[in-house]
């Protein structure tokens, strides 16, 4: 398994992979140090959540190869369906899934996502609309929707 911490807008990313594919993107709450060397496995991983970061990728394209279970990788792959620029509700995803009273268990499963960014759980909101439980932070999460939002704020000087 090869890993390394790079630098975000959002804080120190620590990417892990291996032959098989990216088994984890997450955000640090600490500091960590950069590295100064990316693995040859990790580097279109870096390049393209550069290229997410800058506005000019919407949707990755990577080998992954999250651990999880049955219903956690089911859940995973919904995320993905998820358009750059939308949202979907807990609800709306269990409903995609065929088990409305799953709602619990998708947002479980939504929590435990280990591919940041990558599989779209910023994208998934409470039902009201409001912004809710987000592993990396909700400020995060309102920076994420912000930053792939189609109505951007422009700046008036």
């Amino acid at each position: 398994m090869e890993e390394c911490s790079v630098k975000t807008p959002l804080g120190i990313a620590k990417i892990t992979g291996d032959v098989n594919g990216i088994m984890s993107v997450s955000i640090l709450n600490k500091t960590d140090t950069i590295s100064t060397i990316i693995p040859e496995l990790l580097e279109d991983c870096v390049f393209q959540l550069n290229e997410y970061f800058n506005g000019e990728r919407e949707r990755f394209s990577l080998k992954l190869n999250a651990k999880g279970t049955v219903f956690q990788q089911r859940v995973w792959e919904a995320l993905l369906t998820i358009p750059f620029g939308e949202t979907r509700s807990y609800l709306q995803l269990s409903k995609q899934l065929g088990d409305v009273k799953a709602i619990r268990a998708v947002a479980n499963a939504n929590g435990k996502n280990p591919l940041w960014i990558i599989v779209p759980c910023h994208r998934v909101i409470g039902s009201d609309g409001n912004l809710t439980g987000y592993a990396g932070g909700l400020h995060r999460k309102k920076w994420l929707l912000e930053h792939e939002s189609p109505y951007k704020q422009q700046s008036l000087f």
